[in-house]
């Protein structure tokens, strides 16, 4: 009897844990069909993250995403405690799409100084009001959900694919090392496509 009861106990925790991550999707964006999928493992308080946001999406996105020939998929791999509530802030609305992550990548200088947590979620905080996201922040802040998801996207990055430092490329399921390096990005597309 105790046995049943335990079984159905882990059972019962995991339907629960796997429907609680079903909640929150990963931010993509790009043709889920593409041949070519690229996972990009980033802090927000990651300043070569931000550079890669400034200086190579925008090409990434004109000459492959936008026209269906890759997906990319964003994934959490927070560096420090700042990032991890940045990140929660990125997922809050639980729709995969990136605008929000972007936002706060622009604005990185905003809100990434300050000497205490407490004043890094202020500026992150004022940052998030003065757009038109009309996010609560205390309750995004406080979402065990998203916490769950993004320790488990970290995790998963360091098991799977020996994450060490960000931003780290995968594309089909090889680590591509030259993250700021345009060029050889989309040489190295191409040849896949």
């Amino acid at each position: 009897m105790k046995k049943i009861l335990i079984q159905t106990i882990i059972i019962s925790l995991f339907f629960l844990i796997h429907n609680a991550k079903a909640n929150i999707k990963s931010i993509t964006e790009g043709n889920v069909d593409a041949k070519v999928k690229l996972i990009v493992f980033e802090s927000l308080t990651c300043s070569h993250c931000a550079d890669f946001h400034k200086n190579v999406y925008p090409s990434l996105k004109t000459d492959f995403i936008d026209k269906g020939l890759i997906l990319i998929e964003f994934r959490n791999f927070p560096l420090d405690m700042a990032a991890f509530n940045a990140s929660k802030i990125a997922h809050c609305k639980n729709d995969g799409n990136s605008e929000i992550l972007h936002h706060l990548y622009k604005n990185q200088s905003s809100w990434v100084r300050g000497s205490t947590i407490e004043d890094l979620n202020k500026n992150l905080k004022k940052v998030i009001q003065e757009s038109n996201f009309k996010l609560d922040f205390n309750k995004c802040i406080a979402d065990s959900k998203i916490e769950d998801f993004i320790l488990e996207d970290r995790i998963n990055g360091a098991k799977n694919y020996k994450i060490e430092a960000t931003p780290t490329l995968i594309i089909n399921g090889e680590k591509f090392e030259n993250t700021s390096n345009y060029k050889k990005l989309k040489k190295y597309i191409e040849k896949l496509i």
